[in-house]
Formats: structure tokens, C-alpha cells, sequence
């Protein structure tokens, strides 16, 4: 029987919506004090993805859908995210966080609690790192030299899925690593691209300390500074796994060993999108159709079912992008309830 030692998976990692009214305002209901937000409006398809994290700080934005480096949008009422807050965080007026009537999904993920420090465990010293061990989630940053090199992550346990940016410098496209795809490729997570072979990590496994990075520019330019965020599986609270799809509308199942609340997947072997899904944007019942992808501006979508289910989930489309006959999907997921919450406390499966 599986256990987690996670209780409330909602203390690490939470999905918000709000209706954006182009005032300065806070967002609360998050439950904690995140370390990364993720905000997209859902109606517009003009606005892309904006991702602010405690490591670069509140104001700068990076773009999943994009290559860009990171932009300043500043802390002031007419910028972005503005602050991390005890329980969610305050947003200016851009309209690509707070468009005036849009319908606006936050994701979020706690790390540090708002700390951290510099991280000496890899032959790159991290300028900053901000880490939980418990909910398996560090950020970090790191300045290129344009050699090959490791840079710590501070887990304490080897990292399932890496993604990395080069937030100053030049326009470069996101870098991802999944433990199924192995060191020797890397997918694109800009792009709809299958994965395809790279030598961003130096071909080399992560390590319980660290990562390593090759000597080329999607993760080691010298001189410019890079964003990583790293996951590891947390039995009960999160799972980065693969499945092979079978072009049916009653399609597989993925066991997860809880019930997910959020799940970004994509087709590894071949072009596709990355596909992104909550329980909080389809509210009831267990089929969520309503589907964002990272890689695109697009607007909702509301096709392509799957079941979200008590121990997993499961593919109700025979769609390319998430379910062709014989094509490989790698996910990431996190949970809204264990399966078994700890050898003395008993999840309720939903």
C-alpha cells in the first residue's frame, strides 16, 4: 500500500482563478506563500504564459509559449506579479495577469517559503536556490561559463524532471530533461517538437546533489544567467512517468497513486503540444476537458477529455496529442489527495 508523508497536497501546490479588473490587487487563496506563479488568462488568446519566481523576483516574467529572455514589468501598480504573499500574491495591471474581465488561472508551487541561498554543491555556485525537501521542488539560478559543468539542486534526491531558461543574455528556447527520455535528449517546452537527442546535460544522469550541463547555449552560454526549476517523485504528492497511448476514446489509464490536481503532458515521440490540466477549471465530476497548452497563447479549450480518478487518471480521447495509437506521452503531476495519506491517516479518495 502506498503512503505519503504529504498530507494537504494544497500546502505546496494550488491552482487559483480570478477574473482580472486591470487594478492593482492581491490574489488570495492560494494557501501558502508560493515560490513560482504560472498565470495565464483563459479567454484570450493574445496574452502569453508569465511565470514569476522568488529566485529572479517579483516583476520579472518569463514566457513559456516564448524563447525571450526575461522582461522587467517593475513592482508598481502597472506591473505583474508584485509581491509573494502569505497566502497567494498581488498583481499590478498588465494585462497579461490582470486583463480587465478575462477569466485567469494561477498555478502555484511553494519551494523555500520565500528562502534560500547560494548553492556550492556543483562546479557552479547557484547565485540563489530556494528548495523543499519535502514537497521535492527547487529553484535556482545560475550564471553560464560556457564549459561543461554541475550545478546543485539541493533535493537531496535525484531530480525526475529539470526545466531550464536562459533568462538573460539571449533568446533561447526552454530546456526540459524527463527521467524516461534519459540525459542524452532534451525536450523543447516552447515548442511542439518531439524530444530529440542534445547535449544540454553533458549526457550525463542527475545526481542526488546535482545536475550536470554541456557547454552548449541552452543551458550553459557564458556569461548569461539561467533559471532551473527541478521536480522529484514524491510518493503520494507528485509523479513525472510516461504512457503509451492507444487511439481509443476508452483510452489508458496512468496510476499515479493519488488523485492529480494538476497534469502537463506531452508526446515525446513525435510533434505535439503541452498539454496543461487542473482540477480547479473543471470544478465537478471527474472528466476535465478544459485544456491550456504551455506552449501556446491559445485560448481554453474544452475538448479531449480525461477522467481525473482517486489513485490516477485516465484518457478519454483518441486525440494525437494526447492519445495516438502507439505514440509515448511523458507528464508531470501533482496531487489533489493521496491515495493513503500516511501509515495512520486514511486520504479520502475522491
Amino acid at each position: 500500500m502506498a503512503y505519503s508523508s504529504i498530507i494537504n497536497p494544497r500546502n505546496f501546490m494550488n491552482t487559483v482563478l480570478y477574473t482580472g479588473n486591470a487594478t492593482a490587487r492581491s490574489i488570495t487563496g492560494v494557501g501558502f506563500q508560493p515560490d513560482l506563479v504560472w498565470i495565464k488568462p483563459r479567454d484570450n488568446g493574445l496574452w502569453s504564459h508569465n511565470l514569476t519566481d522568488v529566485v529572479r523576483g517579483p516583476g520579472y516574467g518569463l514566457f513559456s509559449d516564448l524563447n525571450n529572455v526575461q522582461y522587467n514589468y517593475g513592482t508598481g501598480t502597472d506591473g505583474s506579479v508584485r509581491t509573494f504573499d502569505s497566502d497567494g500574491f498581488s498583481i499590478g495591471n498588465k494585462t497579461q495577469v490582470n486583463n480587465n474581465g478575462s477569466n485567469i488561472v494561477a498555478w502555484n508551487w511553494k519551494a523555500g517559503g520565500g528562502q534560500g541561498s547560494s548553492n556550492t554543491d556543483g562546479s557552479i555556485n547557484t547565485t540563489y536556490t530556494s528548495v523543499n525537501t519535502t514537497s521535492g521542488f527547487s529553484i535556482s539560478s545560475y550564471t553560464g561559463t560556457g564549459s561543461n559543468a554541475t550545478v546543485g539542486h539541493g533535493l537531496g534526491a535525484v531530480p525526475k524532471m529539470i526545466i531550464v531558461k536562459e533568462t538573460t543574455g539571449s533568446a533561447n528556447d526552454w530546456t526540459v530533461y524527463h527521467v524516461t527520455q534519459g540525459s542524452t535528449t532534451r525536450g523543447i517546452l516552447n515548442e511542439t517538437n518531439a524530444w530529440g537527442s542534445n547535449t544540454a546535460w553533458n549526457n550525463t544522469t542527475p545526481t542526488s546533489s546535482v545536475f550536470s550541463i554541456g557547454s552548449g547555449s541552452v543551458t550553459n552560454r557564458n556569461n548569461s544567467t539561467y533559471t532551473a526549476y527541478c521536480f522529484l517523485d514524491v510518493q503520494g504528492f507528485s509523479k513525472m512517468g510516461s504512457y503509451i497511448g492507444n487511439g481509443n476514446s476508452n483510452g489508458p489509464f496512468i496510476n499515479l497513486g493519488f488523485k492529480p490536481a494538476f497534469i502537463m503532458a506531452k508526446k515525446s515521440s513525435d510533434t505535439g503540444g503541452w498539454q496543461l490540466r487542473d482540477n480547479k477549471r473543471t470544478p465537478t465530476g471527474n472528466l476535465t476537458n478544459n485544456l491550456m497548452y504551455a506552449n501556446a497563447t491559445s485560448v481554453e479549450q474544452t475538448t479531449d477529455g480525461v477522467d481525473f480518478l482517486s489513485n490516477g487518471w485516465k484518457l478519454r480521447n483518441s486525440a494525437g496529442d494526447s492519445n495516438a495509437s502507439g505514440a509515448t506521452y511523458i507528464y508531470m503531476a501533482f496531487a489533489e489527495e493521496p491515495f493513503v495519506a500516511s501509515n495512520y491517516n486514511v486520504a479520502t479518495a475522491r
